[in-house]
């Protein structure tokens, strides 16, 4: 083996092992959580945070998810998995159906001042969530939605459309101009040729859309903890309550079971479509 080929082995080796060793970081505290989540109080007071259960439990997690304390109701967590469900799909299904249009109609139709109002809706993805919080909760208290997930479905629709109207208009831009003349002279009108055309050509920007703004909306705890209270709070800001309600003796194994059950969605949505959010962004959301 010549001197070259030696060196990029070498070199190769060194890069598995940096990725190696930033994987096991990243990767060490889920470990910790799971493994803490199947042991009971003393197990986890007597033994290494990495060690493995020796009498393996699902108590923690049926009282996570039934039974813990949530503020002063110890109803657990399933109840709070409803309500974010419920905000999510909605959220997500309208913030994507919105871009979408906003895409298509930025990226394929000329109007005066069309780039000035794109400028202003990039603008509103750069905004961070605290400099909102007070417009926001005036906005909410016009209308009369300032307890409740409905005003959630709000903020979060509102609050995504500045991402899912770039993805949308960049992706869009990458489609030939000829396939709209050409609907166009078929009759189809604005409506028609989004439905009929864009919209089934544009299943890879979906896909990364739904991605990004599910696990956006399900992780949110500032916009949930700032307009719900009670029953009606989403799952972060449950686990939250779950967490500081405690006092005495800590059940680390019941709020690692906890964490774990908030965050199950989110792991699975990377897990089972991680390849296709890649895809889609490939497929052209960074274009344009």
């Amino acid at each position: 083996m010549n001197t070259f080929n030696l060196n990029r082995l070498l070199a190769r080796c060194m890069l598995y092992l940096v990725l190696i060793g930033f994987a096991l970081y990243f990767i060490a505290p889920m470990v910790v959580m799971v493994f803490a989540s199947f042991k009971d109080v003393q197990e986890i007071q007597n033994s290494s945070i990495l060690a493995w259960p020796q009498n393996p439990t699902l108590a923690p997690w049926r009282s996570a998810w039934s039974t813990a304390c949530v503020g002063i109701e110890c109803v657990g967590l399933h109840g709070f998995y409803i309500n974010t469900a419920l905000m999510v799909v909605c959220a997500v299904t309208l913030s994507t159906i919105i871009g979408a249009v906003n895409g298509f109609a930025l990226a394929k139709f000329r109007f005066p001042g069309s780039t000035a109002v794109y400028a202003l809706i990039l603008f509103g993805s750069f905004l961070p969530y605290q400099g909102v919080i007070i417009p926001i909760a005036k906005s909410l208290a016009f209308l009369g939605q300032t307890e409740g997930i409905g005003g959630l479905i709000i903020v979060h629709t509102v609050y995504g459309l500045p991402f899912t109207t770039m993805f949308f208009r960049n992706y869009f831009v990458a489609i030939p101009q000829d396939l709209v003349k050409a609907a166009r002279i078929d009759g189809a009108g604005f409506w028609k040729t989004f439905w009929y055309i864009m919209l089934p050509l544009s299943v890879p920007m979906i896909t990364v859309t739904v991605i990004w703004q599910f696990t956006g909306i399900w992780n949110d705890f500032l916009f949930g903890v700032s307009f719900t209270s009670g029953e009606s709070t989403p799952i972060m800001v449950a686990l939250n309550n779950m967490v500081n309600t405690s006092s005495g003796e800590r059940p680390y194994n019941v709020h690692m079971a906890a964490a774990l059950l908030a965050a199950l969605p989110t792991l699975l949505i990377y897990f089972l479509a991680g390849k296709y959010f890649v895809r889609g962004l490939m497929a052209g959301a960074v274009k344009g």
